[in-house]
């Protein structure tokens, strides 16, 4: 297959080259100085199409692809000059001219002209016309997107722009669902899509463009068609099926309206064919577009999750999905100066897991191997209130709410082999885990521009999360001799209640005095308070129904926790020459107290922590960055509660009440190209953490049970992450990248009392290349390797992969996609093979409402998948059913 899908790609190449000739040439101003990012068009005269545009590059220098003997009209703009116009007919042979440009012209004319081209720039922004990249099969604006040259969109429908997640999305200028975009890839009609917008450096704070360093934020805004403004746009989807057993639905209603004034948006799907608007694990890491405040300020105190070890599926391949989903995003414009926004989102999932899987403990080689049927009930709730008041250019005041309810269930059915010293048990397992936790955060901000020296910024945020997660294990064996445990039962049934509730605080004030117009003094001061409460009791269920609370002081917990950093921060910004420079020191003074036991333990302690930044601007689209940061690391209350928690059936924990902090050291270097004359694009980045006196684990395994706790060490743990890539279009219809990531890291902890280091070296290589014609069907194809290397095991998978779309007789669309997986270890003791392939036909008339479609799913009947993992005391490796194959019958009415 792959074979013939190169020979494909080489016919289609070869006849390209065939019919076309070169004309290339440079554009300069009336002085002969070359013009970069000068926009070239031709087209033709008797068919009034654009057959060929480009950029130039830094030299100048411009080429286009035109067909032989052929009457063009070539028009050329730049920003601030005057445009031109000029004829050219084609011969067979390829020609050269050089293009003046005169520098009195009218800006206006330029802006008519940039607003045709396929790709243009103007400053920071990059605007995509997505009409001169569609072929006809795209519905959606991640089918859009991946057209576009130097935009990517990963598996969980994150944007990378040049390698930088995009961090926001807008449409016409609006908010579509803060701090993911996710919802709006998967769901904005590609229709509707007029021009995509690719804003670099963005900051969403006027007064502070420029005073901070911005170059890692990008946010992407989306155009919409003239015929979409001011009515309602989007699709009614309904759809029947059938699977091997039973059938299926799907119902997906998706409604827009945007208007200079207000926009609103309402998403909903139901479904039983494993489509997941969004995952638990979207959920969990859904940020709402709230900032981390103290990023710049050296402390880390993060806010650690009290979960339960709930699976959070990323994609549909389960054993069985069922989903209801309904969200709704808003933004009115109460007059000019105040707008407010919002979202609201629920979802429901019932989901069905069967895995098996084996757990290798790394010092003694003990295995456990496990078959088991999990049920999942998740209700996820998420709701912000946004409001943003602007009067003036001077000042501005914002106000943020985001709310998240959660409730989850999970029973689970555990069949499990135990190989301890080479002697084998079994027993069955079942475990219950409950948890409906609330997380509120508010944020609230001020920004004044005293006048053009001197600016303010106050911004303060608020945290309070409750968390109740409930544990139940039922076994066979006993894992644990707990105080008070009764030994006599003829199963044992163990239960946990937890209780957290967490109110955190953050609030600093900027000022920033303007020196020059290209540098800067800031002084910030700034606080960060926290208060949490840990409470746990372990019970036991007895054969009569009866409840032995296990009430001795190790088994319990009730836990206060302050923390408070207070800080002052000093920063320089320069820009010289090629250089953006920025240095600065914080200096922090720490108190931590934390109440258990009767008694109350204290800490109190003074930092100093430098970090530098420098950018070096080779060129206007490349870049080298180097990042420094000096950061003090604290653990929350979770790692401080003495007494006794379940982790799970075969893992005991209790924390540490003197444990203290760690500095991490972090050095990153960051390299940037991009270059519209070719669209080639090229980055790569390498960080280096080293974490001193690092908070590690000591643990005790009995077989496979696990008893552990954290300590104060003298030990370092050290990451390397790196990522590189390399992309670029050919002449109008080409594609190719190639693309590498690399993660090793080091750990050192006690096991069994004897101090052990462990390595995890992690490698990721893909290389592909795809086609982007109007009237020819287009493949994309490419090879993905992946290579996990744990201490004392290494696991391969290689995966080729190919996508087919065709659009045909102005009606049908057809796209398949395939992927390939052949997963195995060294020793090859474990080595599978599978692959999935997915088709769908669809019909809908020009200018025709209706749409129909036939959709196959996993049309080779695949029944697993496998999954390895590491922790820094063993390795699992899964294997976990995924859905069937099913056939689904749907009609989409456009409204």
């Amino acid at each position: 297959m792959n074979k013939l899908y190169f020979f494909a790609a080489f016919l289609i190449t070869s006849f390209s080259f065939a019919q076309s000739v070169r004309f290339d040439g440079l554009i300069q101003d009336e002085q002969k100085n070359p013009l970069e990012m000068a926009n070239i068009m031709a087209v033709n005269n008797g068919t009034k199409a654009m057959d060929s545009y480009g950029i130039t590059n830094d030299k100048g220098k411009f080429q286009l692809t035109l067909k032989p003997n052929t009457a063009y009209t070539i028009k050329v703009s730049y920003l601030g000059m005057k445009s031109k116009e000029m004829a050219v007919s084609t011969k067979a042979e390829n020609m050269t001219q050089n293009i003046v440009l005169d520098g009195d012209g009218i800006e206006l004319e330029g802006v008519e002209i940039v607003r045709e081209m396929p790709v243009s720039i103007k400053g920071d922004t990059i605007v995509y016309n997505a009409d001169s990249f569609k072929s006809g099969t795209e519905k959606k604006l991640e089918d859009v997107l991946k057209k576009l040259p130097g935009v990517e969109v990963n598996a969980d429908g994150e944007i990378e722009v040049e390698g930088k997640k995009v961090s926001k999305l807008m449409v016409e200028g609006k908010d579509f669902f803060d701090g993911d975009t996710k919802l709006g890839v998967k769901n904005i009609p590609a229709d509707a899509i007029d021009k995509v917008q690719v804003l670099r450096n963005y900051n969403e704070i006027s007064q502070l463009k420029g005073l901070e360093n911005d170059q890692d934020n990008v946010a992407m805004n989306i155009k919409l068609k003239e015929g979409k403004k001011n009515f309602w746009f989007g699709d009614v989807t309904a759809g029947i099926g059938v699977a091997e057993l039973d059938s299926r639905y799907i119902i997906n209603p998706k409604l827009f309206y945007y208007s200079p004034k207000y926009s609103i948006n309402l998403i909903t799907n139901f479904n039983n064919i494993g489509e997941l608007p969004l995952t638990a694990q979207d959920y969990f890491k859904f940020t709402g577009g709230f900032k981390n405040l103290m990023k710049k300020g050296g402390s880390s105190f993060n806010v650690s999750s009290n979960d339960l070890g709930i699976s959070l599926l990323r994609n549909n391949r389960a054993k069985e999905i069922e989903t209801k989903f309904g969200a709704t995003n808003f933004a009115y414009s109460i007059n000019k100066a105040w707008n407010i926004s919002g979202f609201g989102i629920l979802s429901t999932s019932k989901t069905e897991l069967e895995t098996k899987s084996q757990t290798t403990i790394l010092d003694s080689g003990d295995q456990q191997k496990s078959n088991e049927n999990t049920s999942q009930k998740n209700n996820l709730g998420l709701f912000k209130l946004s409001s943003i008041y602007k009067p003036n250019d001077k000042f501005q005041f914002d106000y943020d709410i985001l709310t998240k309810l959660t409730k989850q269930e999970e029973y689970s059915d555990l069949f499990r082999e135990q190989i301890v010293q080479n002697v084998a048990t079994s027993e069955d397992i079942f475990t219950t885990k409950k948890q409906d936790p609330t997380s509120i955060n508010q944020n609230l901000n001020l920004y004044y521009t005293q006048n053009a020296k001197n600016i303010f910024a106050f911004e303060m945020q608020h945290l309070y999360q409750d968390e109740n997660p409930f544990y139940n294990a039922n076994l066979q064996t006993l894992p644990f001799a707990l105080s008070g445990y009764d030994v006599t039962q003829s199963r044992n049934d163990y239960n946990q209640d937890r209780f957290v509730k967490t109110n955190k605080l953050d609030a600093k004030l900027d000022y920033y005095y303007m020196v020059t117009p290209k540098s800067n003094f800031n002084v910030t001061l700034g606080n960060t308070y926290s208060y949490q409460n840990f409470n746990s009791h372990i019970f036991q269920m007895l054969d009569n129904g009866g409840r032995n609370d296990l009430n001795n002081p190790e088994n319990n917990n009730d836990v206060d926790y302050r923390f408070n950093d207070a800080f002052v921060g000093f920063h320089y910004k320069i820009l010289t020459g090629k250089f953006t420079l920025t240095s600065g020191v914080s200096l922090h003074t720490y108190q931590m107290t934390n109440g258990q036991e009767g008694t109350d333990y204290s800490q109190s302690f003074s930092k100093i922590l430098p970090d530098f930044f420098a950018l070096y601007q080779i060129k206007k689209s490349e870049t080298l960055t180097y990042n420094f940061s000096l950061t003090n690391d604290f653990t929350d209350i979770n790692q401080l509660a003495a007494g006794y928690v379940l982790s799970d059936y075969s893992s005991l924990f209790h924390g540490n009440r003197f444990l203290e902090n760690a500095t991490s050291q972090v050095h990153t270097l960051r390299y940037f190209k991009y270059n519209m004359f070719n669209f080639e694009n090229i980055f790569a980045n390498a960080t280096y953490t080293k974490k001193v006196d690092a908070i590690k684990t000591k643990a005790d395994f009995d077989g496979i049970n696990q008893s552990s706790v954290p300590y104060n060490s003298n030990l370092a743990d050290e990451t390397f992450s790196g990522m590189g890539a390399y992309g670029r279009s050919f002449l109008k219809n080409y594609k190719a990248s190639v693309n590498a990531s690399l993660n090793w890291s080091k750990f050192n902890n006690i096991q069994n009392d004897d101090l052990r280091t462990t390595e995890s070296f992690v490698q990721s290589y893909t290389v592909k290349a795809s086609t982007n014609y109007k009237n020819l069907p287009n493949i994309e194809f490419g090879y993905n390797l992946l290579i996990n290397k744990y201490s004392g095991s290494t696991f391969y998978t290689d995966k080729p992969f190919a996508k087919l779309d065709y659009y045909f007789l102005d009606s049908f669309s057809f796209v398949s996609e395939y992927e390939f997986y052949h997963y195995y270890n060294g020793d090859k003791t474990v080595d599978n093979e599978y692959d999935f392939l997915s088709a769908s036909l669809i019909y809908q008339k020009k200018n025709s409402k209706w749409e129909y479609k036939v959709s196959a799913t996993n049309l080779l009947n695949t029944k697993y998948l496998n999954d390895d993992s590491f922790s820094q005391f063993s390795t699992r490796v899964s294997q976990y059913t995924v859905q069937p194959r099913y056939i689904i019958f749907s009609m989409k009415y456009n409204l």
